[in-house]
């Protein structure tokens, strides 16, 4: 598979819309991809595209989630503005003085993320972050009657509006849904690679997964479908390299492979993934076999769709296999094209390793 091919996905994934709760747009997206390379095909009662490749080995389970952050509508002001509740968690800072999407019944209208301008602030404003309930949409409206003409309701999600590309010639891209469309990217990848290669013995499934931002609810119920032997998260992992934050602190670089899941835990809940020892060692084992760039992953905070997943059932032997990403919640995420492509190339040596 050409690594332009994987750009076209990756470029195509990450500039659909696709805002918790509503990523239909994205799992017709990977279905479009897969098509003629997959066995079957189904979307579930959540949202869930699961995609399967038959084979009579032990039941594999690749998950990205497809969803991004964005928000709702949640009141239409009199002067036509519009009020949003966050989808997903968002870092205030990054909220304001942004291009958006709405995305109504009607089509897609534009807008831009406003506050008061700084020139009137107070002492103590100053001082913070402006507070998403201090942000409006701003529709270019009057009243909430010309609005609602539009098409605006409250209960409309939106999203950023940015076009995703390279920087300058580099293998570097920026976009603003890169967690997850690169996960996404790469699960596609290796499906078409394998359905290439003649198949695998691996009984092998691939889902686009929902509503991860809003609490890993849709990975629970694919888990619960499909009862795999492993599964593997594809997702963005952390990367340092920024002035300011220390080594020690995030030592995922960009452009150094994809990152093996070992650790992950979110500092004030129970949502986290201790990998077994075993797995992240057939991980690595392949990588090392292969040739292929990996670093390990240990890092707090953060958490995957792999926890609702090794939970279910009886258990599931979960690991991770991740894409380093700077600027992660942001409209503005970057990462190494040749991280994808090894995430890409790991994943599918591991999956042969299983036979």
């Amino acid at each position: 598979m050409s690594s332009e091919t994987m750009r076209e996905m990756l470029r195509g994934l990450d500039n659909t819309a696709g805002v918790s709760g509503r990523e239909r747009a994205v799992g017709l997206k990977l279905r479009e991809f897969l098509d003629g390379y997959c066995d079957e095909s189904r979307e579930d009662a959540l949202g869930n595209f699961i995609f399967r490749k038959r084979g009579d080995g032990p039941k594999v389970l690749l998950a990205a989630h497809m969803d991004e952050l964005g928000f709702v509508v949640s009141f239409i002001e009199e002067n036509g503005m519009l009020r949003m509740v966050p989808a997903g968690w968002h870092d205030d800072r990054m909220v304001v003085d942004q291009d958006v999407l709405i995305h109504t019944r009607k089509g897609d209208l534009q807008g831009v993320t406003g506050s008061k301008p700084s020139h009137i602030l107070t002492a103590e404003e100053t001082s913070r972050a402006i507070p998403m309930k201090d942000i409006y949409i701003d529709v270019g409206t009057k009243s909430r009657a010309e609005s609602e003409a539009l098409g605006v309701h409250v209960g409309d999600v939106v999203s950023f509006d940015r076009a995703g590309h390279f920087l300058n010639g580099t293998d570097v891209y920026t976009g603003k849904s890169i967690d997850n469309r690169a996960g996404c990217a790469v699960m596609a990848e290796v499906m078409r690679r394998i359905a290439k290669e003649g198949g695998s013995r691996v009984d092998l499934y691939a889902a686009g997964t929902v509503q991860e931002e809003l609490g890993f609810r849709g990975a629970g119920a694919v888990a619960t479908r499909v009862q795999p032997d492993y599964a593997l998260i594809l997702d963005v992992a952390l990367a340092g390299g920024s002035p300011d934050i220390p080594e020690n602190l995030l030592p995922i670089k960009l452009g150094a492979g994809a990152a093996v899941t070992v650790y992950h835990w979110w500092n004030d809940g129970p949502w986290g993934n201790s990998v077994p020892q075993s797995l992240v060692d057939g991980i690595v084992g392949a990588a090392e076999t292969n040739g292929i760039p990996c670093q390990l992953d240990v890092t707090m905070g953060t958490a995957t769709d792999g926890y609702p997943i090794a939970t279910s059932g009886q258990g599931v032997l979960t690991g991770g296999i991740s894409i380093p990403t700077r600027y992660i919640h942001t409209a503005v995420g970057i990462l190494d094209f040749r991280d994808v492509c090894a995430a890409a190339d790991l994943t599918t040596a591991w999956i042969r390793s299983l036979g």
